[in-house]
Formats: C-alpha cells, structure tokens, sequence
C-alpha cells in the first residue's frame, strides 16, 4: 500500500508539492515571537540541506526525477555521499522545507505542510527502495546492510571526499534551479512578515536590503541558466577511486 501511495507522490509531485509551497504566504499564527530570529534559524538549516544535496551531487551523482516521472535507476549508486546515506538527497530536501518553513515564521506551515512532507518523502523512499530492491536484489540488500537509510554514517567521510573529484560543473547545472526557488521564498516571506507586522513602512532600508539580495540571486539563477543552455557548464565524468 505505501509503496503505490508513493509510486503516486513521485509521479505527481512536480503538481502537489507547489500546493503546499502556497501555506508559506498565507496568513498564520507565528511560530516564533521575533520573526527576525524564526529568519535567521531558518536560514542557516536551509544553507545546511543546501550543503548536503552539494556534497552529494557534486561527488556521485544519481538520475533525479526518474523517467517519465516513474521510479528508475540505471545503477546502484554507492559512491560518494551514498556510501554514508542511502537519501542523502531526500535529507538534504527536508532540511531546506524545514528552514524556509521556519524562515517563514508560519505555525500554519509547520503544522500543515511539514507533515505533509514527512509522509510524502517516508512514501516516496518505500516505492524507491522497492524498486531497488526488486531490480538489483542482493546487492542492494548487502548495501542497506551497510549504509543507513537516513542517518548519515561520518565514519570514513574524509577518505571519500580525498578519493573522488568534485564537480563543480555538475554540481551548478543540477542545482542552481532549486536553490534559487528556496532562497527567493526565505526572502519572499520576509516581505510577508513584514506586511502582516505592519513594519513594512518603518523598515525601508531593510526593504531595500532584501531588494537587492532578490536582484542578486535572481541575476546568479539567469547566468547559471544561460551558462548551462549555452553549453558552458557541460558535465565531465566524475573520475571515482
């Protein structure tokens, strides 16, 4: 049963996940007393899930988003960061729902949409292992063996960053999309808490601040696409000890 029901969250998530992306702007209790403490927190959880989904594109990379929105894997990836942590993707994901949430300072979001998401990636990561499971069989079975599935092992961290070679390449042409969208939203909410606090005209340079750090990322997101459709930014196999 979980499996379908994941089976189902893969398919569609691109269409369901925007949905709750929408309870960061509505209205809500906050969660915090000082939104500006909430922004900060926030900030800093999301930069970790932003450091985790790096390390982990930029070492070993695997097919994200499936094929035709299906579950798919043309091999088991057990290098890099997944010699640590089977979803160290899917960590690294949560974490950033987890800060721009909390940047947000939206109660309605930590109890609406969280779990959502919670039960969504636990779904999505049983219809994945299932997959594994039935087209690789034992060697997957010996890797689960090995590796947590969420828990990161640190225990040889070192040695597999000294063996493998960094994409840097790889790494900006798979993710500057999605770390535009969560760095836009953290300084979005800002705008929102500060309607909703009715601070908005008394805090103008801040205003300013946060309009100029949108122009900067939004500049940085439309380099790194036109850096990438240009061909610029073609990956090169990773060359893995």
């Amino acid at each position: 049963m979980i499996v379908r029901i994941g089976n189902f969250f893969f398919h569609y998530r691109n269409a369901l996940f925007p949905l709750a992306y929408v309870l960061l702007f509505v209205p809500s209790r906050p969660l915090l007393h000082d939104y500006r403490v909430a922004a900060v927190a926030g900030l800093v959880i999301a930069c970790i899930g932003q450091l985790v989904r790096a390390v982990t594109v930029g070492l070993d990379y695997i097919v994200r988003g499936g094929r035709d929105r299906q579950v798919y894997a043309d091999r088991l990836v057990v290098g890099g960061i997944f010699a640590h942590c089977r979803n160290p993707l899917y960590v690294g994901n949560y974490l950033l729902l987890l800060g721009v949430g909390l940047a947000s300072n939206s109660l309605l979001f930590f109890c609406a949409a969280m779990p959502f998401f919670t039960f969504v990636y636990w779904a999505i990561i049983a219809a994945e292992e299932n997959f594994l499971r039935n087209k690789f069989g034992s060697e997957f079975e010996d890797y689960c063996k090995r590796v947590n599935r969420l828990w990161p092992r640190l225990t040889g961290l070192s040695e597999t960053f000294a063996s493998m070679r960094f994409n840097w390449r790889r790494l900006i042409t798979a993710e500057y999309g999605s770390a535009y969208l969560w760095m836009a939203a953290i300084i979005l909410v800002q705008f929102k808490n500060l309607w909703l606090r009715r601070e908005f005209r008394n805090s103008q340079e801040l205003v300013i601040w946060l309009c100029a750090l949108f122009g900067v990322v939004t500049v940085a997101y439309g380099t790194a696409r036109y850096l990438k459709k240009s061909g610029v930014l073609q990956s090169n196999p990773v060359a893995t000890a």
